[in-house]
């Protein structure tokens, strides 16, 4: 059984995050944390949760600024630094619960994104790094809006998230999700932290697992393999799971995936990193 706790705390704008804990029976080994995509929340992985706690996870997550139950306009991030300083106090916070633990580090799409400049800036805290479809390296679909006066009103096609139908039916009825356009600044902050860390630092020696849909049409394989590839450092694990989409841990073969996460984790932990 997963035990899950909601607590909120002070971001770096003054205004409040809401997070959430889930942790499961006996003593954890490692913690992870879960880091959500643009116009979502962490309220969406529960499940991702739970099959980490069950393997030994105590999980920390927290909706960014502007998502889901934190304050701040709607899917407005000026500068992905500040959501980077969010996910530090995240983390430390986990660290104050759990001393000495190692921490894994699971991205998700534009969670993947902060979760690579997160590794940049602190990587050398982390025990592994987990990237779910991200972006990273381009993401013309999105950046492209730049080019238009008044960004227009695209709604994602729910179809492109999962081959389970159900799991786009739920996106579209959730009202902690953003259906609205992207924001010009958010846009703009895209952009900038592409380019922060396609020139930033090599993830060294951290672990990395980068796993992504092979049929993804909303962050495409191939830019992100070309953004991985800047940033790898020795020791990449790469899977590609065919004819998945963007949304790897709701897809049909979830389980599947899932396993190859804490798979991955069990090496990095024997390792004793």
């Amino acid at each position: 059984m997963t035990d899950q706790r909601e607590w909120r705390f002070r971001g770096y704008d003054g205004g409040d995050r809401a997070a959430r804990t889930w942790s499961g029976s006996g003593a954890p080994r490692y913690v992870a944390l879960l880091c959500h995509g643009y116009g979502e929340h962490i309220g969406r992985y529960p499940h991702v949760a739970s099959h980490l706690a069950r393997h030994g996870a105590v999980v920390h997550g927290v909706d960014h600024v502007g998502h889901g139950g934190s304050d701040g306009e709607r899917v407005l991030i000026r500068d992905f630094e500040d959501a980077v300083d969010d996910f530090h106090a995240l983390d430390l916070a986990a660290r104050a619960e759990h001393p000495g633990l190692p921490v894994v580090l699971v991205g998700h799409s534009m969670g993947g994104m902060i979760g690579a400049r997160y590794a940049q800036r602190y990587g050398d805290t982390l025990a592994a790094l987990v990237l779910s479809g991200p972006v990273i390296g381009s993401w013309d679909s999105v950046t492209s809006l730049l080019a238009y006066d008044e960004i227009p009103e695209t709604p994602i096609d729910v179809s492109t998230l999962s081959r389970d139908d159900a799991v786009g039916t739920a996106y579209a009825a959730d009202p902690l999700v953003w259906h609205g356009p992207f924001k010009r600044p958010t846009v703009e902050a895209f952009v900038r932290c592409l380019d922060t860390v396609d020139d930033g630092p090599s993830l060294g020696s951290l672990p990395t697992l980068w796993a992504h849909g092979g049929d993804d049409e909303l962050v495409p394989v191939e830019p992100s393999r070309a953004g991985v590839e800047r940033i790898r450092g020795d020791a990449l694990t790469t899977r590609i799971f065919p004819g998945a989409r963007h949304e790897i841990f709701n897809e049909t073969n979830a389980a599947e995936v899932l396993g190859e996460v804490t798979a991955f984790v069990d090496g990095v932990l024997a390792g004793s990193r």
